[in-house]
């Protein structure tokens, strides 16, 4: 009986040391948690009010695009006066969240002062992949301070890119996801979840506070969910699979030939800054430069905007001469641009409600060139409300399924097939 009793005490008390340290260390989680999300937040919170600034103070100086040439030439040479000569970006990140290699303290400054240098003169870039580096760089900052270990130093990474990415974009349930799950697609990196979660939220706080805010994009008006329009999304979502993938190989293959022609990497910039500029002068206005948030946000409240036909293939062709310049800043809000303008000229053609198809196009575009469905989902309903959920859970599953292998970061790693559980385990293409 006394050893029956002695051997009942030994298990509940071997039982609350393991709960006691699964609280220690999840407080431990939470407490760095926020503050990642304090110091990362304000930090990402200044950087979006300063690419807002920048945006709105070009386009009252649209002379300012003559220079975009120049401006490459700048930030190659700050790159290479900071040792830095083939810019991996947030591949870069990517690859240290799988292998807990440490990401460089200088690449914040280096990404903050060359994307703002790439919106004050015109390129075709956005910011939330600027965000993901400079979030990466400085959770692996925290890291170094407080001595971390490696594999440690990987959840601090993912917290910094959530409070980032929730900071710039306003969205932060997808920015706790994002950062899990971006790295290896079939693989969500479930032990930083707690610590992306406080954050991110921590972050979307400070944001808030310092005045860093997205326009309201809310979808309330939705037909019901019916046979046919799940029909017609279907289709749509197929088609923004398609779209997804020719805007990921316009990337890589036009940044490859440039690479392979082009050696010279200042020569290079200051070509692509060239073709950039010649685009816009043919164009006759900026509606491609820069974020085009005006142009996102237009497609999904304007009942009376209407995109051209070619207005997609146009932000492909200057978002990718932008990053095959040089040009720093990101690819996910031109994929944005890319979905909302296709969507909206698709929606007349699907006699659809084009500020939902609008809504739906950017979905779809964003989870096709990121291999991220659930931030997709999340993104999607934290930015257009919870009314469409329905067409963005169908329209994702699709784009998913139909965008194959192909991805904006070749550093991500594809672990299984999409249609099957055969392991593949290569890299995004």
């Amino acid at each position: 009986m006394e050893m029956e009793t002695e051997r009942t005490a030994m298990i509940y008390r071997d039982y609350a040391m393991h709960v006691g340290r699964i609280y220690l260390r999840g407080l431990k989680w939470i407490l760095f948690g926020i503050l990642c999300g304090i110091f990362v937040g304000a930090v990402s919170a200044e950087f979006a009010n300063a690419i807002v600034f920048v945006t709105g103070f070009r386009l009252s100086h649209p002379w300012l695009i003559f220079f975009l040439p120049f401006a490459g030439l700048a930030i190659v040479f700050y790159y290479r006066l900071l040792g830095v000569r083939q810019p991996k970006g947030t591949n870069l990140v990517l690859e240290a969240i799988r292998t807990g290699d440490r990401v460089p303290g200088k690449m914040a400054p280096l990404i903050i002062l060359s994307s703002i240098l790439s919106h004050l003169f015109g390129a075709s870039v956005g910011r939330e992949g600027a965000a993901l580096q400079v979030g990466g760089s400085l959770g692996n900052l925290l890291g170094r301070i407080f001595h971390f270990r490696d594999k440690d130093r990987r959840q601090l990474i993912m917290c910094g890119m959530s409070a980032a990415f929730s900071a710039l974009f306003g969205t932060p349930l997808a920015a706790a996801v994002l950062a899990m799950e971006i790295s290896t697609v079939g693989n969500i990196y479930y032990f930083a979840f707690v610590p992306c979660v406080v954050s991110a939220l921590t972050a979307h706080l400070i944001a808030e506070f310092l005045g860093a805010k997205e326009s309201a994009m809310l979808v309330n008006e939705v037909a019901d969910f019916s046979a046919h329009s799940a029909l017609l999304t279907i289709l749509f979502a197929f088609l923004c699979a398609l779209v997804s993938v020719l805007f990921c190989v316009s990337v890589h293959r036009i940044k490859a030939l440039l690479n392979k022609y082009l050696e010279n990497a200042y020569l290079r910039s200051l070509l692509a800054g060239l073709a950039v500029l010649s685009l816009t002068l043919a164009v006759g206005d900026q509606s491609y430069n820069g974020t085009g948030m005006h142009t996102i946000v237009s497609a999904v409240v304007d009942q009376g905007f209407r995109a051209a036909p070619y207005a997609f293939l146009l932000k492909i062709l200057f978002t990718a001469l932008s990053l095959a310049g040089g040009f720093q800043g990101g690819e996910i809000v031109p994929s944005l641009f890319i979905g909302a303008v296709f969507g909206n000229a698709a929606a007349c053609l699907f006699g659809m409600d084009p500020r939902l198809f609008s809504a739906i196009g950017m979905t779809c575009v964003f989870c096709g060139v990121t291999n991220c469905p659930i931030a997709a989902l999340l993104i999607s309903c934290e930015m257009f409300g919870f009314q469409a959920s329905s067409y963005f859970l169908m329209a994702v599953a699709i784009t998913y399924l139909f965008s194959g292998n192909y991805g904006i970061y070749s550093a991500q790693k594809i672990l299984y097939s999409r249609v099957s559980e055969e392991e593949l385990n290569i890299n995004a293409h």
